[in-house]
This record gives structure tokens, sequence and C-alpha cells, in this order.
């Protein structure tokens, strides 16, 4: 097993950060695409379609065209969903990582180095919803890469940024996941967070039955 070591990030994991942050975002999609598909709601339209088709046109092979042109128009519209939060991220923190968080109070940015190359990233920084502020620190931007996931390497990013907010007094960490990522809720629920909330992050995200997960830790002897 490859050793590897967690550093606080420097400029010149720029580019490295950024492409590892995008990769695991849009190895994401098909997940979401699957996961949609197999909902109630999505099947249920599937069959209406069919047999609409089927009524009008009167073929059941045209029929069964329309779902596969609905299935195929249905994928770019999923993967939009990972293509517009990848570049919303690159055009704001990731843009300039350095300001974003190491400038920035309350607020850290670490990569996981192995083989001189960056292979994981975390970052930290005072929690967005105002209910928080103040209170809790918001755990942002995890990603380990594919071939180096299973090492510990999430588990020990998620540690500095928990030993971060201890070391500053916050009573809590929290953090948001997409519904796809098992993994990652696996990852999370095992130190120590609970999930707290759901929601879509838009209407057209409702209607396909994609949520979010808000996720908490309350950490012990917190006072801030």
């Amino acid at each position: 097993m490859a050793s590897y070591r967690i550093r606080q990030y420097r400029e010149q994991d720029y580019d490295a950060v950024r492409t590892l942050f995008a990769r695991g975002i849009l190895e994401h999609a098909p997940a979401g695409y699957r996961h949609i598909l197999r909902s109630a709601r999505a099947q249920l339209g599937l069959l209406v379609l069919f047999a609409a088709v089927r009524a009008a046109a009167g073929y059941w092979v045209l029929g069964l065209a329309a779902v596969a042109l609905a299935l195929a128009a249905t994928w770019p519209v999923v993967r939009s969903f990972s293509t517009s939060y990848v570049q919303e991220a690159l055009c704001t923190d990731l843009c300039d990582i350095s300001t974003s968080y190491l400038r920035a109070p309350d607020s850290c940015f670490w990569v996981a180095e192995a083989g001189g190359s960056v292979v994981g990233m975390v970052a930290v920084t005072p929690a967005q919803d105002p209910a928080e502020r103040g209170v809790a620190l918001e755990l942002k931007r995890m990603s380990v890469s594919k071939d180096y996931r299973g090492r510990g390497i999430s588990k020990a990013l998620c540690g500095e940024v928990l030993r971060f907010a201890r070391a500053r007094g916050y009573g809590a960490v929290v953090l948001s996941t997409s519904m796809v990522q098992v993994a990652a809720q696996r990852l999370y629920e095992g130190q120590g967070f609970k999930k707290v909330g759901t929601f879509s992050p838009s209407l057209l995200g409702s209607l396909l039955c994609f949520q979010i997960f808000h996720y908490r830790c309350d950490l012990p002897g917190g006072t801030a």
C-alpha cells in the first residue's frame, strides 16, 4: 500500500486540485442517471409516454422509440447537474484557492500527496447557512483519486477538518453531499456525522427526484 501525507495546499497544486475535483464530481453522473431511472416517477412517465405514442401512432415500435429518445434526452440533463456544479466551483472558490481558504479566517485547504502527486483534497470554511454562522464550520470539496480510495485517505482528510474545528472552539462541522455519493455518506457517518436535512438543488432536481443530504457532526467542548 502506497504511503501518503496530508499537508496544506500550495500554489503549485492548483491545476491538480481543480482536475481532481472535476473528475470526482463528474464520475457520479452515471449513478445519478441510474437512480432517476429507477424512481417510480420516472418509470411511470416512461410508461405513459409509451402508451400515448402507441395509441396515437398505432405501432408499439414507435412507442419504444419514443421511450428510447426520452432516455437519451434525460442523460445530458442529469449530467448538467454535475457539470454546472463543477463550473460554478471552478469559477468561484476554486478559482483562487489561496484567497478563498488560506487567507480567509477560520478556513483552510489540505491535499493528500502520494508519490509526488496530489491524490486527495478537502477544505473547510465558515458555514454558509446563516443559522450556523459562528457555531459550525463547513467541510467542502472532499475528493480522493479513484486509484487511491480504500487506503484511509478520505478518513484522514475528514479528521483534519474535525481537528481544525475543535482547535478553534467550534461546536460542529456541517457538510452537504448528493444522494448518489453512497461511499461518502458511509465515510461521514463513520466519523460521527448525522443526516439532519434533505433538499433538492432546483425545481428540475425535485422533478427528477435528485436530492442533496445535509450532515452535521457535533463536537464535544465546542464554545464558538
